[in-house]
């Protein structure tokens, strides 16, 4: 039975999606924000490469069995072991501008791969826009989420976007700014023992999340398994790999083809971008009052093909007009050049578009099952192909392939990852609380009341 220690608003989801945010912000959005600042502030792009792809190698690893970590030590733990290792990356990138210490960058890539897993299962299971929030809320969560998660990129670019206007060019870090981000991360740990597990978590309607707060190893280890046997999730498996695909590229773009203040205010677009694109298809696509659920879903992945064909097609005009070998010193386009025109709504529109993408992927999982256990070991396999997606980017980018093919290779991944998840769709059911045993939190007083009063007519009967 449920403990009742908390008060009523904190145990709504939508009080635990903006905690989530916050130990997010904090860590997540720093680290986004740091590496906004250019490779993480160091101005080494190869080791920045390499680290990142020894960072998601380990992702895409320990991504397959986070979400059952996670059903076993619950929520809170997992995202409090999920949030250290980004301290440890950022530690490691001042000990290199410092000391010049590659092997720790490198290694502390690792564990940041190994501990962002669990920080993304835990906030697939405990992050509310997937297993906390009633049905028609689920889209909304996710945009409350994502808002707040990109908030940390915003401020960063900022940060990048300042110093550049002032200087007219961003060298490497100082020494106070990483130790500012270290504590704002420390802080973002801190904050991760405010998540409450799904056991503790009370909807609108008054039922619970989850009886159970954690799972056994036997019921994970089988859970696991039928991830594989799922044909739901084998024909997401593309859209899953292609998510952040293209991260790189753009990245890699922006940073050959601008000059610091351009690049800062590129990042500055793109966070904006994100955060319009989340808020837009959360609330006004996927959560909509006026359509079926079904139809909901329908809509959103036309949003999404729309963005897709249209941006990239523009993304790919502008594309064809360079080649690696263009992208020199001598070659950077400033914001006030002829040549930007355009170039601003194209990282606006391509983090706007990218929103919608990773919107759509959580709203099409979340709509499979209610059941907290599940969706969370979902959102670790999704996590696991995706850091798979982004080791070989970052691979491919390391290694100077040339942007035209990693531009077309990106947008390719991209396309034919929507009719598999049009047929997904087709299988979404318009609720799943009929299938499922929702548990009121009133009943479990009821109960909690009878069980007492029985155990008080036993006890009078036996002094009788």
């Amino acid at each position: 039975i449920m403990p009742i220690s908390f008060p009523a608003w904190y145990t709504t989801p939508m009080t635990q999606v903006v905690l989530l945010g916050i130990t997010c912000f904090c860590t997540v959005g720093m680290y986004i924000a740091l590496n906004n600042l250019g490779a993480g502030g160091i101005q080494d792009i190869s080791l920045s490469d390499t680290a990142n792809g020894v960072l998601y190698g380990f992702f895409a690893l320990i991504g397959l069995i986070s979400g059952g970590i996670c059903n076993i030590l619950g929520p809170p733990l997992t995202l409090f072991l999920g949030t250290l290792g980004y301290a440890l990356y950022v530690g490691a990138l001042w000990c290199h501008q410092t000391q010049g210490t590659r092997w720790f960058l490198i290694f502390a890539g690792a564990i940041l791969g190994i501990t962002a897993a669990l920080l993304w299962a835990a906030q697939g299971k405990g992050e509310m826009m997937m297993s906390y929030p009633l049905e028609k809320d689920k889209g909304k969560a996710f945009a409350i989420f994502w808002a707040i998660l990109q908030s940390g990129a915003l401020i960063g670019s900022i940060i990048a976007l300042a110093i550049n206007l002032k200087s007219g060019m961003l060298t490497a870090v100082a020494t106070s700014t990483y130790i500012a981000f270290i504590i704002i991360m420390f802080i973002g740990i801190a904050s991760s023992f405010l998540v409450l597990g799904p056991n503790r978590i009370v909807r609108s309607d008054r039922t619970l999340v989850k009886i159970d707060g954690r799972a056994t190893i036997r019921e994970e280890v089988r859970g696991t398994m039928r991830l594989f046997l799922d044909w739901r999730m084998l024909a997401l498996l593309p859209m899953f790999f292609a998510s952040i695909y293209f991260y790189p590229y753009q990245a890699a773009i922006n940073q050959a083809r601008f000059d610091g203040p351009t690049r800062a205010l590129n990042g500055t677009l793109s966070a904006v971008g994100s955060i319009a694109g989340g808020l837009f298809i959360g609330f006004f696509v996927l959560d909509g009052t006026h359509f079926r659920r079904r139809t909901r879903g329908y809509m959103g992945l036309g949003v999404v093909t729309a963005l897709m064909i249209i941006v990239w097609s523009v993304g790919l005009s502008w594309q064809m007009t360079f080649t690696r070998a263009d992208a020199t010193p001598d070659n950077l386009i400033n914001y006030h050049d002829a040549d930007y025109k355009g170039k601003g709504a194209l990282y606006f529109f391509y983090y706007f578009g990218d929103a919608t993408y990773q919107a759509l992927i959580y709203w099409i999982m979340s709509a499979l099952t209610n059941d907290a256990f599940t969706l969370a070991r979902f959102a670790g396999f999704y996590r696991a192909i995706q850091s798979a997606g982004a080791a070989g980017s970052f691979g491919m980018d390391a290694v100077k392939t040339p942007y035209l093919n990693e531009r077309l290779a990106s947008w390719f991944l991209l396309l034919v990852s929507l009719p598999p998840a049009f047929l997904v769709i087709r299988t979404i059911k318009e609720t799943n609380y009929d299938d499922e045993n929702m548990v009121y939190i009133d009943d479990l007083k009821d109960e909690s009341h009878k069980g007492v009063s029985d155990e008080k007519e036993v006890g009078d009967r036996n002094s009788a």
